[in-house]
């Protein structure tokens, strides 16, 4: 591909430059005069240089954003193609094409199109919106920030739909909310709505048949991860600063790894689950995800530790010392991560020079294959008798998962029971005096165009590296620090960009607000390392 011509580039990074700094005059004179000259966008076509000049005068500034690729295509003697990819700073992706032609030995802009950032209110990601739907109080240290809740948790004057139609309209509207909904809102965030799930949040995979399958914000056309796909989408798109979700098999932290989301899943029953509809009791727990570690610590410092919290006792005995920066990676995990993603972790380990020692879980299908069998006995328990009433309610994947829980016999429940014991007392022996390090799933998000069959399969086997943390019901965090390349597709004529892939830290038990200040703390050890060797390179 040929290069962008510098003189083309320069005009194309001065525009920019009068974008953010809303420079009316120098983006006037970005554009070709004349009647000619054309831009558009979802609200519809301007046509000729005044009528977009008067647009522009009234539009305000474009939200801050980075620019993170152009694509450049020659289309005759002084014309080009320009498509850019743009980042927006609280969150989501645009795209601008644009057609640039010298006049009078300048580079200007004769057509251009904008694709902004997805709407606010998108059915596969939200249920219900509002503008709040329930307003915080009006102080504290969350204001200003606004929550999508995960249509599993009551909500006052709601119903809750656990992601399918049927169940929502034979829903009661909710008395009360749900305490991790509360404490949220007497910490000064907003409600902004209720997001989607996948159905009973029985997936990971983030698709649902009944209202579509939300959009991962980090890499189009791939799947955004479930079940907490339609709140974590949610935060990836701007549209929320907080996800409140579940993690019952990595339903936190799987959306968190696919969209470069920091998540976290807190420890079992540290957060109690009134208000919240069960999938398996066993293992669900409350977790949420943010755009930044800044805000997740702040959630996880107001509703874990203050006084007066309807949601938890106070953990800041457990959590007001730092964990120690000793690592153990499992070398299970490594084994289980695509070999794309095992080079990248091992490089990100390298290159932060942490003190790591290799430690063995043991077969991880022994935690999976025991863990699904108890998960399987609980969701049939709790959903069985709605779904007997209700035949062909739900999408063919998850009942396909019921019909194998439904035939989880009492006998088989004990023996998955007592295999998990021994695996659970191990893992709390591996993080009393370290925290386990590994990739948060295997891969990079698989494109909604994949297989059933290829999804299910990377369902198995992202559980085999999620389900430790739930069996030991500890405390685990997704922060996203490796960018991984796809699979190649003999398709593309261009090797794909590289996606997110988080890295999971998991801590003993209670210590979930210093599990956060670390993940910080190996974050900001990264970024310094990546601007080292950037320098160095230069």
């Amino acid at each position: 591909m040929t290069d962008i011509p510098a003189d083309l580039r320069m005009a194309f990074d001065a525009y920019e430059r009068a974008l953010m700094d809303d420079d009316l005059d120098a983006l006037d004179a970005a554009f070709a005069p004349g009647a000619a000259t054309l831009r558009g966008d979802g609200a519809g076509l301007l046509v000729g240089h005044d009528e977009i000049s008067a647009f522009r005068g009234f539009r305000g500034g474009v939200p801050a954003r980075v620019i993170e690729s152009v694509e450049y295509r020659p289309l005759g003697d002084g014309i080009a193609l320009l498509v850019s990819v743009s980042r927006f700073v609280a969150g989501g992706r645009g795209l601008q094409t644009q057609v640039w032609q010298l006049v009078d030995g300048r580079w200007l802009i004769t057509a251009a199109h904008v694709t902004p950032r997805s709407a606010a209110f998108d059915r596969a990601v939200w249920r219900t919106v509002g503008d709040p739907l329930y307003q915080g109080a009006w102080e504290g240290p969350l204001a200003g920030l606004t929550v999508a809740v995960k249509d599993l948790f009551a909500v006052k004057g709601y119903r809750i739909g656990a992601g399918n139609p049927a169940y929502l309209d034979s829903a009661r509207a909710e008395t009360t909310s749900a305490p991790a909904v509360g404490d949220l809102l007497r910490g000064g965030a907003s409600l902004r709505g209720i997001a989607r799930t996948d159905e009973f949040a029985y997936s990971i995979a983030g698709d649902n048949p009944h209202y579509g399958t939300p959009p991962n914000a980090a890499v189009p056309g791939a799947l955004p991860g479930g079940s907490s796909s339609g709140p974590a989408s949610a935060v990836a798109l701007g549209h929320a600063d907080i996800a409140l979700a579940t993690d019952t098999a990595g339903s936190v932290r799987v959306p968190a790894s696919y969209q470069g989301l920091w998540g976290l899943r807190t420890t079992h029953d540290l957060v109690p689950r009134q208000g919240l509809l069960p999938l398996a009791q066993t293992f669900d727990t409350v977790g949420w995800l943010t755009r930044d570690g800044a805000t997740l610590q702040a959630v996880a410092d107001w509703c874990l530790s203050y006084d007066g919290s309807g949601s938890t006792e106070s953990v800041l005995g457990a959590s007001g010392d730092d964990l120690p920066w000793r690592f153990r990676v499992p070398a299970e995990a490594l084994a289980a991560a695509e070999p794309a993603t095992r080079a990248a972790f091992e490089a990100f380990v390298a290159a932060s020079a942490l003190p790591v020692e290799e430690v063995s879980l043991g077969d991880l299908d022994g935690y999976l294959v025991p863990f699904r069998t108890v998960q399987g006995a609980e969701a049939w328990r709790n959903n069985g008798e709605w779904l007997r009433a209700h035949p062909g309610a739900t999408g063919p994947a998850v009942a396909e998962r019921f019909r194998a829980a439904a035939a989880v016999t009492p006998a088989d429940e004990a023996s998955a029971r007592a295999a998990l014991a021994p695996l659970r007392e191990a893992l709390h022996a591996l993080v009393q005096d370290a925290v386990l390090l590994l990739p948060t799933v295997p891969g990079p998000a698989p494109a909604r165009s994949a297989s059933g069959a290829d999804v299910e399969a990377v369902r198995q086997n992202t559980l085999r590296l999620t389900t430790p943390a739930a069996v030991g019901g500890l405390p685990a965090l997704s922060v996203p620090l490796l960018r991984v390349a796809p699979a190649s597709d003999a398709a593309r004529t261009r090797p794909p960009a590289p996606a997110p892939v988080g890295v999971s830290l998991i801590s003993r038990a209670g210590t979930d607000i210093a599990l956060v200040r670390l993940g910080r703390a190996l974050n900001a050890l990264h970024a310094l390392h990546a601007r080292s060797s950037e320098t160095d390179s230069a």
